[in-house]
């Protein structure tokens, strides 16, 4: 049966292809060669055309023998969702296997196949898969060192979060500690800030102006837990929901919003069931990916310096790529961009002003309300060795202040001094 058309399904682009038929080029050439070659692929693509791409990439990838295979759980990524969210999961496949000539083979497994955004990171400290992908805010329910990226407004803009993660102070502020506590390696990550979508209830209301007119609203949070510190103190009703039902969730108008970032509300299509993006910008949407330590470290070193450096490679693709699909994918922008997710589905942007982001800062970061910020503050400084992990993280972040564009942020390898 032909699959209907759905902006959330991979065969939305295949013109005739049934599952049936898509199946049989993956059991034929194996998902990560369909993928990467769909992933080549512009417009609608047939059968025939998609066989010819899977074929070429498979005698790419298996010309020379691997010296090292490693199983890549990239929870909800596939080739749709990467042109909306450009994470670079499939770029950072294709980019190691073609810098090691095949030494080291990937096997991607996206889709929810393997993994989901809960439990991709326990699977990987589990040994179930070797690296995955997803947003750290939700792996923080396994590894809860990632809570260190959510102070609310310690980084004013995508530019300064950029800057910390290329930053070489980003290795002991964060990923050492991630590789002491809970053996995985961060390689490299998307960067959004996260706000508030709201769904269909705000369609006739004004557009936000103030974080104030939220105040008694029900909102999705995410496992993070200073995410739910921060929007407490700005009275928006945090509510644990699972990524998967966040949708239905608005739909049903069971929630008054969902707290995620711009290009993850596009890429689940919930654009048709929400009213505005608030732009609260009020703590970081990092959707990275990790490998296991043990991984890496059984890995021949020329293999591992691959590994590096095509995560650095693919570092400056996310940062230029998704910048421009905020703008020309999704419509995250005033004035919006004709033909965009949000300009179709009737999405307004509100993006607060510099005095109304303010005066949310005052109502929940730590610098204005340290007392309740404390004990986690206390169990992420203890974790990091003894860093003032807010003060020390907040002084690399201002160094780009809001105003500053990502894009302006000078790509370093961390991993040098």
């Amino acid at each position: 049966m032909q699959q209907p058309h759905n902006p959330n399904n991979i065969f939305s682009r295949l013109e005739g292809v049934t599952r049936r038929d898509f199946l049989r080029v993956v059991k034929q050439y194996g998902m990560t060669s369909t993928a990467l070659g769909l992933a080549g692929l512009t417009g609608t693509v047939s059968l025939s055309t998609l066989a010819k791409a899977a074929n070429s990439t498979y005698d790419k990838r298996f010309k020379n023998k691997p010296k090292a295979t490693i199983k890549f759980g990239a929870d909800g990524m596939n080739e749709r969702i990467q042109k909306i969210q450009f994470s670079g999961c499939l770029q950072w496949t294709r980019d190691v296997e073609e810098r090691t000539e095949g030494a080291l083979r990937v096997e991607f497994i996206g889709s929810n196949q393997l993994c989901g955004q809960l439990d991709c990171v326990k699977k990987t400290m589990q040994g179930i898969v070797d690296m995955y992908d997803s947003s750290t805010q939700n792996a923080a329910g396994g590894a809860p060192y990632y809570n260190v990226l959510d102070y609310a407004y310690m980084f004013p803009t995508r530019a300064s979060l950029y800057n910390f993660l290329y930053h070489p102070d980003s290795m002991k502020l964060f990923r050492e500690p991630m590789e002491k506590r809970h053996k995985l390696k961060v390689l490299w990550s998307h960067v959004e800030l996260r706000g508030i979508m709201l769904g269909k209830g705000w369609k006739d209301k004004p557009t936000v102006t103030s974080v104030t007119q939220l105040a008694g609203t029900k909102n999705r949070v995410t496992g993070t837990q200073l995410g739910r510190i921060a929007m407490s103190l700005m009275k928006l009703n945090p509510v644990p929901i699972a990524w998967e039902e966040t949708l239905d969730g608005l739909k049903q108008g069971l929630i008054d919003g969902a707290e995620t970032w711009s290009s993850a509300a596009c890429f689940a299509n919930m654009a048709p069931v929400m009213a505005q993006d608030v732009q609260l910008d009020f703590f970081a949407g990092t959707h990275a990916t990790a490998m296991r330590t043990q991984t890496f470290d059984k890995l021949p070193a020329d293999i591992q310096d691959a590994v590096m450096e095509s995560a650095f490679a693919t570092q400056m693709w996310v940062q230029g790529h998704n910048e421009a699909g905020l703008v020309n994918v999704c419509g995250a922008s005033t004035p919006q961009h004709p033909g965009t997710i949000y300009e179709k589905a009737g999405v307004r942007v509100a993006q607060l002003s510099p005095e109304a982001l303010k005066e949310a800062e005052e109502m929940c970061s730590p610098t204005h309300h340290p007392k309740e910020w404390e004990s986690w503050r206390e169990r992420l400084n203890k974790w990091s060795g003894g860093h003032d992990t807010y003060k020390e993280i907040s002084a690399i972040a201002n160094q780009f202040p809001r105003g500053s564009e990502a894009i302006h942020v000078e790509p370093r390898r961390w991993w040098r001094s």
